[in-house]
């Protein structure tokens, strides 16, 4: 499916309005995917862009916003403060379901660094609303207690030579009850910066949302060297 470029919307967050960046593909949309980006990073990622139009590509609506303000970005207790991460992204979700054309897509969340972790927070706080969680390079760890109640498919995209991320990720794996696969690409650091390491993260991803949110069979393939 070819996707159009994504439009600039404001997507509510109490108590502002951001600017986001929604994607949709062509035809009827099997799922919409919010991207939370980690520290440092934006809506204006070029690796989040860059996965989001290969999931528009794949059938996928996207939604890639700031959680928070440019004032908040510079604060470094509000860029691990992953309470309010998380609830900002569920007034993304709010927004999205009352959107005349993403209100009634199936929801999954994209999480990168500590956006993965207010991903998690979200989900688990939205019980079986939220279909799917990817995280990439994510730090799962953080969400803390809330780990064992996240109900929706969780995958854990992390690059091998992440060593310390890896055994975060591990361990956060351990703690949670739903279906929860780690997936580790090989050689990849925690950018995933290396040639075909986005690419993996990206096969894997669409793979994941496909099955969870849009019900295409197959299973996500392992990353390969």
């Amino acid at each position: 499916m070819a996707a159009r470029n994504g439009r600039t919307v404001t997507v509510t967050l109490p108590p502002f309005g951001g600017a986001g960046l929604l994607g949709m593909p062509d035809g009827t949309p099997g799922g919409i995917v919010l991207f939370a980006h980690g520290s440092g990073s934006s809506r204006l990622s070029p690796r989040n862009n860059f996965v989001a139009r290969e999931l528009q590509q794949a059938g996928l609506a996207t939604l890639l916003f700031d959680l928070l303000t440019e004032d908040e970005a510079a604060s470094r207790a509000c860029v691990f403060d992953i309470a309010l991460l998380a609830d900002r992204l569920s007034h993304a979700a709010r927004w999205a379901a009352m959107a005349a054309e993403t209100s009634d897509l199936p929801l999954g969340y994209f999480g990168a660094s500590t956006g993965a972790a207010a991903a998690l927070v979200a989900a688990a706080q939205a019980g079986n609303v939220v279909r799917a969680v990817v995280s990439r390079g994510g730090r799962p760890d953080l969400a803390g207690a809330a780990l064992p109640a996240v109900a929706a498919p969780t995958l854990l995209i992390v690059g091998g030579a992440d060593v310390d991320v890896l055994a975060l990720n591990e361990a956060a794996r351990r703690r949670m009850r739903c279906e929860c696969r780690l997936e580790v690409v090989p050689g990849a650091t925690h950018l995933f910066e290396e040639p075909g390491a986005l690419d993996a993260v990206v096969a894997l991803a669409r793979a994941w949302f496909l099955h969870h949110l849009a019900g295409q069979t197959g299973e996500v393939r392992h990353a390969v060297p």
